[in-house]
């Protein structure tokens, strides 16, 4: 019966599930339960009628790779939370991987080893563990089997590094409730093999006695609570332990918010944790894409043949990536009476502007419909589904930078202007009204050196400019403000020195797109 349930779980880890890879975390019996044999199962059926996952024996991590175009080289490992009796798999497992691969961070969900279950309701045997007051003591033998999970998760993570597009030096650990316990253990005893290179933990036991011997290499921290909640008083110690010892930390106690709000919507002010802790992965510099400008010429061609290959891939399956936003564009409402609803379509500048800056899009009401890499042509054919059809008042559009990078091919500068006028001649038809902005300034293409883009930037602006101005529309000029005496873009706006902005290029194009955005929706 064990082999055969090993088998099985063996088989089920080299296919697929979901389209998401899933690894076994040990190439055999996991060390230290090597008698479990038990099988792991997925359910609802229990006295909260939530999803879990429980039994687990055989360790795994399920890969959650992000578009390569849109890749920070960022990993994560997501550790649900659970008590050690089961893993609560929703919305502190399967929704945290999901938003991490959004932002272009590969999340790598880890199914840890967990105390056995012996009927079909692990909430059940929970509460009566807690009832006896044996909580502590069941999980006693379990515990370092789960810690150690977290830790070969890491060094899973590393050793393959390279296959996933992740650099070495940016791994990290997630963990929620007892997931939290595992991810904070990281930061302690670890080897250069399973270091974590930063930690992040919500709502964990973790009291003082295990934080003890801090490493003087320890990495930064993030931590988030609620007042009403125990773990509350465990995170304020860690947050003074790691200041105590001048290692960076951040911490979140929210008034009200309870034990295990992980990514539910629960209209309380623990609900906006995952905003803070995007905000603190970009201040780490997590979410800006590993820099390239130092590679030498042989590794730009291959990058350059590589994304080749990406584009041809995906001309086969959905050229225009008309699936990206097919379910977000489905949850969401029409505009509601007297909304001024505005819909930025662009490229990854867009794209990362949500990532980078969210409070712009989410303060304003704006919403983001960018894609990494896309050309002016690609965003046409995606117009009616990304723009069109959500019924905005406005559509800000910014595009060209990748038609210069010859992204999907040659294109001659008249027919770049000539999509973008397209999208605003389709936006005016459907009652929209189009706001064009500038091609920000770029000397050169990362990813396809020796193109020479500042003077075409300077011209396709000059096109742009001269139509919104004879057809009575906004033009946002980005270009002049952020542009160097070298026709690039100025270097501290620039996260890869290039063409694409940091935050604080973002914050020069906050206040200009906003005031184009005002004037082009005054009186309407």
């Amino acid at each position: 019966m064990k082999k055969l349930a090993l088998g099985f779980l063996l088989l089920f880890a080299i296919t697929a599930q979901a389209q998401q890879k899933v690894i076994p975390l040990y190439p055999g019996a996991a060390p230290g339960s090597e008698k479990w044999d038990w099988n792991q199962t997925e359910s609802a059926d229990n006295v909260f009628h939530g999803n879990v996952v429980y039994n687990v024996s055989h360790p795994t991590l399920t890969v959650y790779l992000p578009d390569k175009s849109a890749n920070t080289g960022t990993a994560v490992i997501v550790c649900p939370g659970g008590g050690l009796q089961t893993l609560s798999i929703e919305h502190e497992g399967y929704a945290v991987a999901k938003w991490l691969q959004k932002k272009g961070i590969t999340a790598f969900l880890l199914e840890y080893r967990l105390m056995h279950t012996l009927g079909n309701d692990p909430y059940k045997e929970m509460l009566a563990k807690m009832k006896a007051n044996t909580v502590l003591h069941d999980q006693a033998p379990v515990a370092p089997l789960a810690n150690a999970d977290g830790r070969n998760a890491i060094a899973y993570v590393r050793a393959h590094a390279a296959e996933y597009g992740i650099s070495t030096s940016r791994i990290g650990i997630i963990g929620f409730s007892a997931g939290g316990t595992i991810a904070d253990s990281t930061a302690f005893g670890y080897t250069t093999d399973n270091k974590p290179d930063f930690v992040a933990s919500v709502y964990a036991y973790f009291p003082p006695e295990m934080q003890v011997n801090v490493p003087q290499d320890a990495p930064p921290i993030f931590l988030a609570a609620a007042a009403d909640d125990q773990s509350s008083i465990y995170s304020t110690q860690l947050y003074n332990t790691w200041l105590s010892a001048k290692h960076s930390a951040e911490i979140h106690i929210y008034s009200k918010g309870g034990h295990g709000f992980g990514m539910k919507t629960q209209n309380l002010p623990s609900d906006t944790w995952i905003d803070r802790f995007n905000e603190w992965l970009n201040v780490q510099g997590l979410l800006t894409p590993v820099d390239n400008t130092n590679k030498s010429p042989q590794q730009r061609d291959q990058d350059w043949a590589n994304w080749q290959k990406y584009v041809e891939d995906r001309i086969h399956n959905d050229w225009a990536w008309l699936k990206k936003y097919e379910d977000d564009n489905a949850k969401l409402p029409p505009p509601a009476p007297g909304e001024k609803r505005v819909i930025f379509m662009g490229n990854s500048i867009t794209e990362n502007w949500g990532h980078i800056d969210s409070t712009f899009f989410k303060s304003n009401g704006y919403i983001s419909r960018g894609i990494g890499g896309q050309t002016s042509t690609q965003m046409l054919a995606r117009f009616r589904e990304d723009v069109i059809n959500l019924k905005p008042k406005a559509v800000v559009i910014a595009a060209g930078i990748n038609d210069i990078a010859q992204n999907t091919g040659p294109i001659s500068l008249e027919n770049i202007f000539g999509n973008i006028q397209s999208m605003a001649e389709l936006a005016k038809a459907s009652g929209i009204t189009p706001i064009l902005t500038s091609i920000l300034p770029a000397s050169e293409i990362p990813w396809h050196a020796g193109l020479g883009p500042a003077e075409k930037i300077i011209k396709v602006n000059a096109m742009i400019k001269d139509y919104a101005t004879k057809n009575h529309l906004v033009y946002v000029d980005y270009w002049s403000a952020m542009v160097n005496d070298k026709k690039g873009i100025k270097p501290e706006l620039a996260q890869d020195a290039y063409v694409h902005p940091n935050l604080a290029g973002y914050k020069i194009m906050e206040p200009l797109v906003k005031k184009g955005i005002d004037k082009a929706l005054k009186g309407k």
